[in-house]
C-alpha cells in the first residue's frame, strides 16, 4: 500500500499526539520509560493506524491482528495508543503505575483492553508471536501478528531460541521489528553486550532483514509492505534503527533516559521540543512526499 503524502502527513500528526500523550502519561506518573517508549512509537502508530486490522468495538474479534510488544516498558507510550483508539478511558493513563491502578508499568493484558500479550519479562514476546502465528495457521486464519523486540532484550538466549522455531517452521505470517535505539538501562548496548553484527545474526537464524530508520514514517511504511509482500519461506525481521528519546532534544540518544522522571519544568522543556520536532517532521514531508 504505496503511501500518500495525506497519509504520511497523518501519521506524523497522529504519532506527535500519541509523543505528547505518552509525556503527559510520564509526567501524571512521576516517571517512566519514556526513552524507549518515544523511539519505538512511530513504528506502532504507523502499524496501528496504516495496517493493522482491529476491532474497537471488538476487541476479542477472532480475526484480528495481533501485536506482542516485547519490550513491554514501553507501555507508557503503548498505554496511550490504546486509550487514543478507544479500547480503554484516557482518563486511566493519569493514574499509569500509580498504587491501585489497572495500568502499570507494563501492561496486564487481562486487565487493559487491546493488549495481546502481557511482556515485560524481557525475552518472551518473540516466543509468544512465533505461538500466535502458528495458531493462526492451524486454525486456517490469515491474521498476521506483529512483533517488536527491544534491542537490549536481544541479549536473552530465549529470542534466538524463537528465531530458530520461526525460520524452521516457515513463520511468514508473523512480522518482526528490533527497536535498534542502541540504549540499554545500564548503557549503551554495544559497551554492555556487543551485538553487532546484528543483521547478519538474524539472517544466519533464517531471517530476511531488512533495515530501516525506524524513526522515518515513509521507511517504515516500505519496510512493511515489502514483508507483507514476502513469498519466500523465511520470516521478515525489520531491523529498525531509531533514537532513544525520540523527539526531546536533551533525551535523544542518552540512556539515562531508558527510564526518568518528569517534573514541571522538565515537561515544559519536553513539550516545546516536541512541537519543534514535529514541524520539523511535517516540512520533511511536505518536500519528500510524492
Amino acid at each position: 500500500m504505496p503511501l500518500t503524502k495525506a497519509e504520511w502527513l497523518a501519521l506524523e500528526k497522529k504519532a506527535h499526539e500519541l509523543r505528547l500523550l505518552t509525556l503527559d502519561t510520564t509526567h501524571w506518573a512521576g516517571s517512566g520509560h519514556i526513552g524507549g517508549g518515544l523511539s519505538v512509537l512511530d513504528i506502532m502508530t504507523v502499524l496501528y493506524h496504516k495496517y493493522m486490522h482491529i476491532d474497537v468495538k471488538n476487541p476479542q474479534w477472532e480475526d484480528r491482528d495481533r501485536f506482542i510488544l516485547s519490550k513491554g516498558h514501553a507501555a507508557v507510550a503503548y498505554a496511550p495508543l490504546l486509550c487514543d483508539l478507544g479500547f480503554n478511558d484516557k482518563e486511566m493513563l493519569k493514574t499509569f503505575n500509580l498504587t491501585n491502578s489497572k495500568m502499570g508499568m507494563h501492561l496486564d493484558s487481562n486487565k487493559i483492553v487491546g493488549v495481546d500479550a502481557s511482556t515485560g519479562s524481557l525475552g518472551h514476546g518473540l516466543s509468544i508471536a512465533v505461538g500466535t502465528a502458528l495458531a493462526a495457521r492451524v486454525l486456517g486464519k490469515d491474521y498476521k501478528t506483529y512483533v517488536v523486540l527491544g534491542d537490549g532484550e536481544c541479549d536473552e538466549g530465549s529470542n534466538w531460541e524463537a528465531a530458530m522455531s520461526a525460520a524452521h517452521y516457515k513463520v511468514t505470517n508473523m512480522i518482526a521489528f528490533v527497536d535498534r535505539n542502541k540504549c540499554m538501562i545500564d548503557g549503551k548496548t554495544e559497551d554492555v553486550m556487543r551485538l553487532e553484527p546484528l543483521a547478519d545474526k538474524w539472517r544466519s537464524f533464517g531471517f530476511i532483514v531488512k533495515e530501516i530508520d525506524g524513526n522515518n514514517i515513509k521507511e517504515i511504511c516500505e519496510a512493511v509492505d515489502f514483508a507483507l509482500a514476502n513469498e519466500t519461506d523465511s520470516p521478515v525481521m525489520i531491523l529498525s534503527n531509531t533514537v532513544k528519546g525520540c523527539g526531546i532534544d536533551f533525551m535523544e540518544g542518552d540512556y539515562t533516559w531508558h527510564y526518568g522522571s518528569i517534573d514541571d519544568d522538565t515537561y515544559e522543556k519536553a513539550k516545546e521540543s516536541l512541537n519543534k520536532t514535529y514541524e520539523q517532521r511535517v516540512a520533511r514531508a511536505e518536500k519528500e512526499a510524492e
